[in-house]
């Protein structure tokens, strides 16, 4: 027979709700410890990191710039008038001296031309020496006139004399007195105008020779300028050193002015180092720099900065005190490096990637067990080439990173592995 069992729905009912109101109370609690939990810090290779140390003392500030020596004796060889390049004599590469002759020019109506220059200077000169002869010709004749009359003045001076005297003893006669009187201040009004006239044809001669002088001069000098245009068709170095650039071709045709070699001393170089616009306001004239040649660092100063900016540089000459090494010649690749100040005690880092000075940036600091790093706000003061001042952020024996942290711009703190 069935024996009706005891109904259990009641208690089934019961314990489902027991079971879904403690999954809603573990559900719960699980979001929010979630909730409470840091985000997971993305992980950073050791191996592609920077890594420094805070340290304290001296820190030199530096400004470092890419440049080439350059020669401090240049010569730009230019032509002085429209010509042909018959040849070169010498190619670049080869010494030279001041009398070397680089390469030859032609040019016939400049050489026509010096030709009829000569000729007109010959011809002045000749005219200067006719003239010559002609002024002394005439002021000998008026000289000569004039002492005819200073001899005819001379004779009536004395026969008035004569006839005065013997007027007063009573022998001679009152007119004939007066008449040698009269004779002798005719003549010397005559001897009066005689020396005028002498004088002045004294001075019409200097006047006149110095006109054909000045004819000649202007002969000379035009001559002298056709000549040295035509010695100059013979391409001189000018100065001891080295042929670097012959710019033009045999055959081409020469304006005036054209450049047609270059020669500098290679014996004298300095460096010519562009350093960043933002950097430069802190070079001045004097101050230490050392340049680096790839084959060793020399001492120099600064001896000249461009007052304009090219490209975002500042050009700094560097005058260079120590001897050069071998190897070294003009359009070398060097890199400079200008010394602007020594701190004494200062405390610094190696300077960030992205870490300008006077400013205010966030960097990873490395916690003391070496597994994770940190973003800490850092204030950086004065910089150099490569290390920059900590004024606020860290302290002595941080470890931050240095290199480029970019792709972790959004973590405050990423793991090292």
């Amino acid at each position: 027979m069935d024996i009706q069992r005891p109904s259990n729905a009641r208690a089934k009912k019961i314990r489902r709700i027991v079971y879904g109101t403690a999954a809603l109370l573990l559900l719960g609690g699980v979001t929010y410890g979630l909730s409470k939990l840091r985000p997971a810090a993305p992980s950073v290779d050791r191996a592609t990191i920077w890594p420094d140390e805070v340290k304290r003392g001296p820190m030199v500030v530096e400004r470092r710039g890419l440049g080439t020596l350059v020669p401090e004796d240049i010569r730009w060889i230019a032509a002085q008038t429209d010509s042909r390049v018959d040849r070169w004599v010498l190619r670049p590469g080869a010494i030279v001296k001041p009398d070397s002759i680089i390469m030859e020019l032609s040019d016939p109506t400049l050489q026509r031309e010096a030709l009829d220059a000569e000729y007109q200077l010959k011809g002045a000169e000749a005219d200067f020496a006719n003239l010559k002869v002609q002024v002394d010709s005439d002021l000998m004749n008026q000289k000569a006139a004039e002492a005819a009359v200073r001899s005819d003045y001379e004779q009536a001076r004395l026969q008035h004399d004569v006839d005065e005297k013997l007027y007063k003893e009573g022998i001679g006669s009152d007119h004939i007195r007066n008449l040698s009187r009269v004779k002798e201040e005719q003549l010397a009004i005559r001897l009066k105008l005689e020396s005028e006239r002498t004088a002045v044809a004294a001075d019409s001669a200097k006047a006149r020779l110095a006109a054909q002088q000045a004819k000649i001069d202007e002969q000379k000098a035009l001559y002298q300028l056709k000549k040295g245009q035509v010695d100059a068709l013979h391409v001189r170095a000018g100065i001891n050193g080295v042929l670097q650039l012959v710019p033009v071709e045999v055959g081409q045709h020469i304006t005036p002015g054209t450049n047609l070699a270059r020669v500098a001393d290679p014996k004298k170089l300095k460096a010519e180092i562009k350093i960043a616009e933002t950097q430069a306001k802190d070079v001045l004239i004097g101050q230490k720099a050392t340049i680096d040649t790839r084959n060793g660092i020399v001492n120099g100063h600064v001896s000249r900065i461009d007052p304009s900016v090219v490209n975002g540089t500042v050009t700094v000459d560097v005058t260079i005190t120590d001897p050069l090494p071998n190897g070294a010649r003009p359009d070398l690749s060097v890199d400079g490096t200008v010394e602007i100040s020594n701190i004494k005690d200062v405390l610094y880092v190696g300077r960030p990637v992205h870490g300008q000075e006077n400013s205010t940036i966030g960097i990873f600091k490395v916690t003391e067990d070496g597994s994770e790093a940190t973003r800490v706000n850092v204030k950086l003061g004065r910089s150099s080439v490569n290390t920059v001042e900590i004024l606020e952020g860290l302290k002595v024996g941080d470890k931050v990173i240095l290199s480029d942290m970019s792709a972790w711009d959004n973590f405050d703190r990423v793991r090292l592995k």
